[in-house]
């Protein structure tokens, strides 16, 4: 809700690193507590991954990326980078790199704030 954020690579995407990311999150944002909506990838869904206290897991609707706000991030970065040829990994992690450092936190709130969200976390008192 705030556009603040927290961007991290991993060099693949497993259960495991899914629940570095988490704590890492957490670790970042310690005072705060957090719902996080995903998409339901099975490595979100590991039955042996430890959620801190601080973060609550809200899964979306099977096949509705259209409800998730990380999708119009995505789709803004995209269109920065559509007519952009790489010569390798590390010239488009650069690129990537420079967009997310432009962004700023009224950039991804107007992106990801979606009111019907807010809405929705408010009357489960979340």
């Amino acid at each position: 809700m705030t556009g603040e954020n927290f961007f991290y690579e991993f060099c693949h995407l497993d259960s495991i690193c899914f629940e570095k990311y988490l704590e890492l999150f957490a670790q970042k944002f310690p005072d705060d507590f957090h719902v996080i909506q995903l998409d339901n990838e099975p490595l979100h869904q590991a039955y042996d991954l430890a959620i801190p206290e601080n973060v609550a897991i809200l899964f979306q609707p099977a096949y509705s990326p259209q409800v998730n706000p990380i999708e119009r991030l995505w789709k803004a970065i995209k269109k920065e980078m559509k007519w952009e040829l790489f010569d390798n990994l590390d010239e488009l992690r650069d690129s990537l790199q420079k967009i997310l450092d432009k962004l700023t936190v009224q950039d991804i709130t107007s992106l990801t704030k979606w009111q019907f969200l807010v809405d929705g976390l408010s009357v489960a008192n979340i």
